[in-house]
């Protein structure tokens, strides 16, 4: 007798395919092919596939898709359909390339779209939720993508599409599941991650509504289990006898939650990829796979500065010069006084050849560039958030474990050109940015000053709320690293100035 369900979720895995970084062609245990292997040895009847977004953009190989052949197919929606998922909920970075290209992905995908607060043109794209009657039990899913999607994602890719909020919507569906349909087991696949820690309830990162699962699994009665994503951390457990999962990104991790229909019982768990890589889910891509890798050793320009990052806690304690470079081409491009960078964990920065394969490694997202407007009290709010990514202990000046563990959140610390300042990290919060100059002059409350950052920052992501009702007085429907390539590319020789404008002291 069959007594158990098992539902088995993927999520950020960003077009990662082959088991190999792109930066340094180093192997890894990630990307589609070696989860098709694992999920066909876990497959059975009663074993349900689903994806949990952000699929198609993040990788050298959709980036490379998207900017040679956007109109196409890409095939990365023919993987997913060789895996044979049943359901798919989008995530945020699947809207990045606008509402055709996701809509041709999702149909091409031959799985269900199963999304209860995404809509196009006031309808939703599939089913509300469905259940699935297994031994006599219920199984009621549902999917949900984080509704913080329209303050992350250009506006001119979301014309049609509308969000309603995730945790207002879980909550009356799973009243309704619970009440009307009298579901057993109610299981939520949400491309959002958790606003607190659920084995603490310490705060974590992103803005408010961004995450929402630490308050689904506490207040919403009646739900099961949830399969989180987005934050792109290894989570497994659970909350208020609510079962959570959360399998990193890149498709390094399967996440599994387990249903006994005879107890009741759900038991989560993360299973790692470590089989070997399917060769027809490679097939599939060989031939764009060979293109790209041909297209990032393309050469872009020439510099004799030091651009490579070799110790990422000196990039940013010191500001490593990559930064002052990408500041100088965003200024320069968008008009703007002052500039904003960040530098993800693993950024190797550009060799003195500059390829695309560097350039590629030094932005993970194509975030669209924008220029706000704010004073001199605004940035100072500003800078005092980037300073809590550091800590004063036994006389040293560390990371703040915050930003360290159980993921590397150093693309939440920013490094501004155009003023200068200086962080006093002994300090108490808020209080840590004790000189701040422009020219040489102070700054006040009252002056102006147009920032150029992403999209992602301008809308107030990463807990920077000050942005969101700063004037925009710039969008631009070029995404950052297309900039930054571009500028190399017609320059040839970089040649800058370099700032040592950021002092971080005890």
């Amino acid at each position: 007798m069959i007594t158990k369900i098992r539902i088995l979720s993927t999520s950020d895995i960003h077009g990662i395919v082959f088991p190999y970084r792109y930066s340094d062609n180093e192997k890894a245990e990630e990307g589609f092919a070696k989860l098709k292997t694992l999920i066909d040895s876990l497959r059975d009847d009663d074993t349900i596939i689903i994806d949990n977004g952000d699929t198609i953009a993040g990788s050298a190989f959709t980036r490379y898709h998207f900017s040679t052949r956007q109109d196409e197919l890409c095939p990365i929606s023919s993987v997913m359909k060789k895996i044979r998922y049943d359901y798919v909920v989008p995530g945020n970075h699947d809207f990045e390339y606008g509402e055709e290209t996701l809509l041709r992905h999702l149909n091409a995908t031959g799985a269900i779209c199963l999304c209860a607060n995404f809509f196009y043109r006031g309808q939703l794209l599939g089913p509300e939720y469905v259940i699935k009657t297994i031994e006599g039990k219920k199984l009621a899913l549902f999917g949900l993508t984080s509704q913080c999607v329209s303050n992350q994602i250009a506006h001119d890719k979301l014309i049609h599409f509308s969000f309603t909020d995730a945790f207002e919507t879980a909550q009356k569906l799973v009243q309704k599941l619970k009440e009307e349909i009298a579901a057993d087991y109610v299981v939520c696949i949400y491309h959002g991650g958790f606003e607190n820690d659920p084995e603490t309830g310490e705060p974590l990162e992103g803005g408010v509504g961004e995450n929402e699962a630490y308050h689904m699994c506490r207040q919403i009665s009646g739900l099961s289990a949830i399969m989180t994503g987005h934050q792109h951390r290894t989570m497994c457990g659970k909350l208020d006898g609510v079962a959570y999962t959360m399998p990193a990104a890149n498709g390094s991790y399967l996440a599994s939650i387990e249903i006994d229909t005879q107890t009741g019982e759900t038991t989560p768990s993360l299973i790692p990829a470590d089989k070997d890589p399917d060769n027809d889910v490679m097939n599939i891509c060989k031939k764009e796979e060979d293109e790209v890798r041909k297209w990032l050793d393309t050469p872009l320009g020439r510099t004799e500065h030091n651009l490579i990052i070799r110790d990422e806690y000196k990039a940013h304690l010191q500001k490593s010069q990559l930064v002052t470079l990408i500041n100088k081409i965003l200024v320069e491009v968008s008009g703007a006084d002052l500039a904003a960078t960040s530098l993800h964990e693993g950024v190797r920065g550009l060799d003195k050849q500059i390829t695309l394969r560097s350039l590629m490694n030094t932005f993970f997202f194509a975030d669209p560039l924008i220029v706000k407007k704010i004073n001199g009290k605004i940035l100072k709010e500003y800078l005092e958030k980037t300073a809590e990514f550091w800590m004063a202990k036994d006389g040293k000046i560390i990371i703040n474990p915050r930003f360290e563990t159980p993921v590397r959140l150093y693309q939440n610390y920013d490094m501004v050109d155009g003023i200068e300042y200086t962080i006093k990290v002994s300090d108490p919060l808020g209080e840590r940015i004790t000189e701040l100059t422009r020219n040489g002059e102070p700054v006040n409350d009252e002056d102006e000053f147009t920032i150029a950052m992403s999209s992602f920052r301008a809308n107030g992501n990463g807990g920077y709320d000050m942005f969101k009702d700063a004037e925009t007085v710039k969008e631009f429907d070029r995404s950052i690293p297309d900039i930054v390539m571009e500028y190399i590319k017609e320059k040839d020789f970089i040649d800058f100035e370099e700032k040592e404008n950021i002092k971080v002291v005890l």
